[in-house]
């Protein structure tokens, strides 16, 4: 009633064949996960800088290429160079702050301590810029 299959499959479910395809380690997806999370960190720094310009940021644009390059075995990655239409710095600060989270969660995971640090100490400005955000803002 049904015909036989006449190639072989692209699925390898046999224990102990290769396939055909590249496999990467653990610490070459959690590597491509903290760039991936590190340059989202970079791209919203370099949108505050274009707001609020100010040396932390451009220090911390600085550290976050370095990191990117770093993991990505030496390709920079791409800047940021427009604005966003309304400037929104609180919800930026907020973005920024959970992605350095997130970074923090890789770096932790793959034991890549300069990464770790970067990403606390950016999690730590942003939180700041924050809190600093609420004292300004008048009381409702």
């Amino acid at each position: 009633m049904y015909e036989p299959i006449r190639t072989k499959s692209v699925h390898s479910t046999m224990a102990g064949t290769t396939s055909d395809f590249p496999h990467r380690s653990r610490e070459e997806e959690l590597d491509i996960q903290l760039a991936g999370h590190l340059a989202a960190l970079l791209a919203v720094t370099d949108e505050l800088r274009a707001l609020e310009p100010s040396s932390d940021l451009d220090a911390a644009a600085a550290r976050l290429t370095e990191q990117v390059t770093r993991l990505r075995e030496g390709r920079a990655p791409v800047r940021a160079s427009g604005t966003a239409s309304v400037p929104h710095t609180a919800a930026l600060h907020r973005r920024a702050h959970a992605l350095a989270g997130r970074a923090l969660v890789v770096a932790a995971s793959r034991a890549d301590t300069a990464a770790a640090i970067l990403s606390a100490e950016r999690m730590d400005a942003h939180a700041a810029a924050l809190a600093e955000r609420k004292e300004l803002s008048p009381a409702h």
